[in-house]
Order: C-alpha cells, then structure tokens, then sequence
C-alpha cells in the first residue's frame, strides 16, 4: 500500500520504516529541512537498536523516500499523523502540531481527492479524533481513524514489527478494512472499537504502568526501612498470573516522552470532567520525589558531599535510548551540584545530549574513569557498560567504596562481601 507518515520523530521515524520492512511505499514528511537531508543519507537522527540498520535497508530497497512538502503525498491512501504532542503549562497535550497536520491533509485532500484513511497514531486526549473527523466531513473519501501506538524505547522497532495488540478506532467499515489490510500478515491481536476508546487505551495503559513503578518505589521505601528486600519481594509478587513480573521493579523513579506527559495530560481531562483520580495523583507525586528520596541515602552515608566526587553511572532515562526527557539524572546531576559536589558521569550514547544542560559536570569516556577517587558512586541507567565491571580495580580505585544502585542491578552480595558498602533501592 501507498502510505504517507507526517513527522518523522520517535513514533514517525519507527512506524515509517517498520511500514516499509512490511513491503509498503512510505513516505516520510517533515518541515524540518535538514532532519529529512539527515534521513535521505540513512542517518537516523535519534538512537534506537537497529534503527539505522533497518533505515538504511528500507532506503536501499526504495520502500521509503523522505521529503518536507505534503504535495509529494498525494497518492497515498493512508495518512498517518506521527506529530508530537507535548505538555502545556498547565499539563494538558498541546494538539497544536495535531491540528496543524490535519490543515495539512485537508489541503493535500481537496487539491488531490481519493480515498483515503488518515490514521491518528500521536497521543491525544478522548474526543480529539471525532473533532478532527467533524473538522474533515465535508470532505468525499476521507476517513479518520485511531490506531495508537504501544512502542517501548530501546525496543521501538521490535514492537512496531511485532506489536502486541493492534488498536483499531473507528466506526466505518471500509476505514477498517484498509486497516487490516496494511496489518495483513502481522500477527497480533486486534481490538476493533470508537476512536474515543482506543484513546483511552493508549493513556490508560501508560497510567496503569506507571502506577505500578511508582507503587513499587514507594514500596521499596518501606522495604528499606524494614530491612527486608523488594527484589525478592518482586520476585513474588511476580510470579501471581493476576499481577505478573513486568514494571515491578524498584528504582530512581521513570521518565522519557509518555509516562509524564500522559499521566498529567490523563489527570487533567478528568479534572475537565469533575473526576477525581487521586491515586494517579499519588502515582506522579511518589515519582516526582523518588530521586530526592534516593540521594538522602547518599547523604546519610556521606554526609555533606560539598567538595566530593560523586560518581554518576547513566543519564539516559532507560537503556538503549539518548532519550533524557524528564530522566531522573537530571534532578540528581542539579541536586548533587546545588549540593557542591564534584560530578563525574558517564553514558555511552546520551552524554553528549546532557553536556549541554550541565557544562560543569565531567563526561568521561568508559565507567571505569568515573570511578577512580570517587568518594561514592551512583547507579541511575542500568546500561550493561555500567553493570559488568572490574569491581576489584574498582574498589582500589575509589577514594571511599560506596555504591548506592538506582536500579537494583548491582551484584548486591558479592560487592557487600567484597568491602563495598552498597545500598540498593529498598533492599535489605
């Protein structure tokens, strides 16, 4: 099929080519003149795992072209809107880039009518489709539908290639059957419903997942102060099919593109609606403390860290990504400078991305270097650089060996057994 993918960042970028590995003719827009430049060379302008690899194979087969002008999208029978939809200051999504692109499609429709399917895959609030399908009725031929996406950072192309459901809003027959004829052949379930509830889906997914990091990180802060371990404790919630292992894990809180702005953007069209939602409430407040709450273990082992090196292992908000929106490296990075402390970091792919935020904070080029004369050294991104290491010239090469792991992902008892003095998040 003819498709035509408007942005071409995280979710434009990954839906556009795992389109083009399925065997369509896509083509990528965006304004932005030297990001498309960037993409006609195969050079992916984000990180993600096999990204580039796949960009390059599709642009080698000619499946993908990129261009700036809409115009060029005039036989496409499917339209995706990938644009983003940021935060507004007071928390809910800005659908500026949303509406924009639909006077984009509205344009390209009434110079070049067909049929056509315009398929909302940005996160956006319940309602925002059948406003966009009351803004586009007049107009013979052109459906809209909602198909949100559900793509992990670090693992985006796997998950556009191999989705695990497939949401399909919309209440036109023919709409949805041009949908399953670009799924043809991908093999996941699908849930065929409104736009306004494969909406809500997509929002009520990212509240519920983030609801439970935060259920679990303010947990491992009982943990801790009862001595017991909320890995083990994890491990058994886990294994209780009603509850299962995933997003049980203790940590210094989350970040990245969705869970923030989603969770805040979710509260304020309950609030729209006179709905109290209290617990998710709780859920951003657990996570907005959580690295406050993790540098007082620091504190109440050093003390004042003014004039101390401070190790800081990860800056990313996840592994596998240059991703540090709303990353809680951020706060500890500003934290531990307000404190006076002498920063040394280390990330293997965003470090280049945060030196510009913290000029004063040393970047160094491998783990090891971070470590030497540290007088601690904190876990905050669990890439595997930062977790397999040569813990006995390590040891040798701090000024004080003190490790507080971020994310669990130390080996707690061989480094306590090796003199470390380790603190993990509500470990025992």
């Amino acid at each position: 099929m003819r498709v035509a993918v408007i942005g071409t960042g995280y979710v434009g970028l990954t839906t556009a080519v795992s389109l083009a590995m399925n065997g369509h003719d896509v083509l990528g827009i965006d304004l932005v003149e030297a990001k498309i430049v960037q993409l006609q060379k195969g050079k992916s302008p984000i990180y993600e795992p096999g990204l580039e690899e796949a960009l390059a194979l599709v642009l080698k087969r000619g499946n993908l072209e990129f261009t700036t002008n809409i115009a060029d999208a005039r036989e496409a029978e499917i339209l995706f809107v990938c644009v983003g939809t940021p935060e507004s200051a007071d928390g809910t999504a800005d659908l500026s880039y949303v509406y924009a692109a639909a006077s984009d499609v509205e344009a390209l429709h009434r110079s070049a009518p067909r049929k056509r399917v315009v398929v909302i895959k940005s996160t956006v609030p319940v309602g925002t489709g059948d406003r966009i399908a009351e803004k586009l009725r007049e107009l013979d031929g052109l459906h809209v539908v909602s198909n949100p996406e559900f793509l992990r950072e670090g693992n985006a192309l796997e998950d556009a290639l191999h989705p695990s459901r497939i949401v399909i809003g919309t209440a036109h027959e023919a709409a949805a059957e041009t949908m399953e004829q670009l799924y043809q052949g991908v093999n996941a379930p699908r849930v065929a419903t409104t736009r306004a509830n494969a909406e809500l889906i997509k929002y009520a997914s990212n509240a519920f997942l983030a609801t439970r990091i935060s259920f679990m990180n303010e947990l491992a802060r009982l943990s801790g102060a009862l001595g017991t371990d909320i890995v083990t404790v994890a491990l058994g919630m886990g294994l209780d099919s009603r509850i299962g292992p995933e997003f049980l894990r203790a940590g210094v809180g989350y970040g990245g593109s969705c869970f923030p702005k989603d969770t805040i953007a979710l509260l304020q069209l309950a609030h729209q609606n006179g709905i109290s939602m209290s617990i998710l409430e709780k859920v951003r407040e657990v996570n907005a403390t959580q690295p406050i709450w993790f540098l007082e273990q620091l504190h109440k082992r050093q003390g004042n860290v003014a004039g101390k090196k401070i190790a800081v292992l990860g800056l990313a908000f996840k592994p596998e990504t240059d991703d540090i929106r709303e990353a809680p490296s951020l706060k500890i990075l500003e934290a531990l400078q307000n404190a006076g402390a002498t920063v040394a970091a280390y990330d293997p792919i965003a470090a280049q991305v945060v030196r510009p935020l913290f000029p004063q904070v040393e970047y160094v080029g491998n783990p090891a270097e971070a470590f030497k004369g540290a007088h601690a050294a904190l876990l905050i991104t669990e890439w595997k650089e930062c977790i397999h290491l040569d813990w006995e010239a390590i040891k040798s090469d701090m000024a004080v060996p003190l490790l507080l792991d971020g994310r669990n992902a130390w080996p707690s008892q061989s480094l306590k057994d090796a003199g470390f003095d380790y603190t993990g998040v509500g470990r025992s």
